[in-house]
């Protein structure tokens, strides 16, 4: 389980640790990841959950919630 695992660090770090763990993710592993970077975290997530104030509001694959106009809008920025 990863919770936050980008928070504090630089873009650089940041696309260090997800390389990591998209390495992972091909070894087979299955995790967890609790992200605020939504963008990195749909690119190398199969399944995603949007929680609002504890509540899951959107769940699917994540190629699907990353098209949502809504997901796109509230947490994408487009």
């Amino acid at each position: 389980m990863f919770d936050e695992p980008s928070l504090g660090l630089s873009p650089l770090f940041t696309q260090n640790l997800f390389e990591i763990i998209r390495t992972l993710k091909k070894e087979g592993l299955t995790m967890l990841l609790v992200e605020q970077n939504v963008q990195m975290s749909l690119a190398i997530s199969d399944f995603a959950y949007v929680l609002d104030r504890g509540t899951v509001t959107v769940a699917g694959e994540a190629r699907t919630v990353r098209e949502m106009p809504e997901v796109r809008k509230a947490y994408l920025g487009f």
